[in-house]
């Protein structure tokens, strides 16, 4: 669905008439495998080296950052004091805090973040290293820790011109550990994932960061036939993977288009079947031999039957349910069968779609919002249960998501979800296949157990 709002303020006559009537501007978001072009500034507290490290293993070049302080500070020709300002417009500053541990490192943090905001381009990257607050001893250390979560939430919301803020919580993580984190942060491909924690932890040598990671990879789309689902397989084609899109027999045709762009195969399936995780192995094996097994699988598919709680019925309920949690759990426990041709295999990855709506809640939405938070524990419950194989397991958290599904969505209700959020616009559905292809990256595999929400940093929920 076109954003009609978007498109007018992009145009001169229509940027003006927005603007004096101070309405939010959206910007166009960098999206993609594609680096800041401005240059990206590096800063950290005390003797902190694992950002300078991984970016280093990156091969960004990055300069250093400025510390705004009283010795620092110019004024300008009404004698107003002014931090020092970047000889140009920053592309990004990556933060290393995890050495943090007094409120006085706090002041440093601000002092660094002061200076790049201030000098920030369109699409800018703010990205703060932190250590998870559960690894340092000591009251004060661990406060310290969790502010930094604080402060990256507020900053995500000040960011400007289409610019993120997120965080990156390690713990013993490596340069190599962290690599793809990072990129993912500072590329395109979050360009609508803003004011997010995310963990890191430790799980020894990993391989480098590639432009196509998934080469000879087979991936496992539920729901592939339209709209996110769709964009979730053709990124995954894009990075090297064969696609195994499944839907319902009612989609096949539109199934069997987006299969075939991808050069993948389709696969008619309804989910809900007892059968439908041994059916999605056979597939596997049968079309690509007995040795074949899967990489990733993409819980996509998912319904909504909204009605206030007082109005739902067992069938509606349930159906619900039935689709977007149970299922799930069903496929999972079949694919995970290590003698299983054609099933997961070790270093996998499980990737389930949840949804704001699972972590918020929603009017008229119990039943899918029950689903969707099901999804979060489902991720937390598993995630350490398949550690030993190298298997992460991971889920999305999508906001408002431009579809045709939220096309159909109320003209108001549409625009105040579309400009209720950091970015002041909606998602794509290659915003959702972006984060998803990220945790399913071979690089990705000391990322485990997280719920990425993908919303612009809506301003419902956490």
């Amino acid at each position: 669905m076109a954003d009609f709002y978007s498109t007018l303020t992009r145009s001169p006559l229509g940027k003006t008439v927005t603007g004096s009537l101070g309405l939010p501007q959206p910007a166009s978001l960098r999206r993609g495998r594609t680096l800041p072009e401005r240059p990206v500034a590096l800063g950290a507290i005390g003797a902190a080296g694992l950002a300078a490290q991984t970016l280093a293993l990156l091969g960004v070049d990055a300069v250093d950052a400025l510390l705004d302080t009283p010795e620092t500070r110019t004024t300008d020709d009404e004698g107003k004091a002014r931090p020092p300002a970047y000889e140009q417009r920053l592309g990004g500053l990556v933060l290393d805090a995890t050495a943090a541990r007094t409120i006085a490192d706090l002041e440093t943090v601000r002092a660094l973040l002061r200076p790049a905001l201030r000098s920030m381009g369109s699409s800018g990257r703010v990205v703060v290293l932190g250590v998870q607050p559960e690894a340092v001893d000591g009251v004060e250390a661990t406060a310290v820790a969790q502010a930094l979560e604080g402060i990256v939430r507020s900053v995500g919301k000040e960011m400007r011109s289409g610019g993120t803020a997120n965080l990156v919580q390690v713990a013993g993580t490596s340069a190599q550990e962290l690599a793809s984190t990072l990129l993912f942060l500072l590329e395109g491909r979050s360009a609508y994932v803003s004011g997010q924690p995310v963990r890191i932890g430790t799980v020894g040598q990993v391989p480098a960061p590639e432009a196509r990671p998934f080469e000879g990879q087979i991936v496992v789309v539920t729901g592939a036939a339209r709209g996110i689902g769709a964009g979730i397989a053709r990124v995954f084609a894009r990075d090297g993977a064969t696609v195994v899109a499944v839907d319902v027999p009612a989609a096949g045709q539109p199934l069997a288009a987006v299969a075939n762009e991808m050069g993948g195969t389709a696969l008619q399936l309804d989910i809900t079947a007892p059968d439908a995780g041994r059916r999605i192995a056979a597939h596997v094996a049968g079309r690509y031999g007995d040795g074949s097994r899967i990489h990733a699988v993409v819980h996509n598919a998912g319904i909504t039957r909204d009605k206030l709680l007082v109005n739902t019925d067992e069938e509606r309920w349930q159906s619900v349910l039935e689709v977007n949690l149970a299922a799930q759990l069903r496929i999972n426990d079949v694919l995970l069968d290590p003698e299983l041709p054609g099933g997961l295999s070790d270093g996998g990855r499980i990737v389930g779609v949840a949804s704001t709506s699972g972590i918020a809640g929603n009017r008229g939405q119990s039943n899918y919002a029950a689903s969707k938070a099901g999804v979060i524990g489902a991720v937390h419950a598993l995630a350490p249960l398949v550690a030993h194989r190298g298997i992460t397991v991971n889920a999305v958290a999508p906001g408002f998501i431009e579809t045709e599904m939220t096309g159909k969505v109320p003209f108001a209700t549409r625009e105040f979800a579309r400009r209720f959020n950091s970015v002041q616009q909606g998602g794509r559905p290659v915003d959702v296949a972006e984060a998803i292809a990220w945790f399913a990256d071979p690089a990705s595999a000391a990322v485990t157990g997280q719920v990425l929400r993908v919303c612009g940093q809506s301003q419902i929920g956490a």
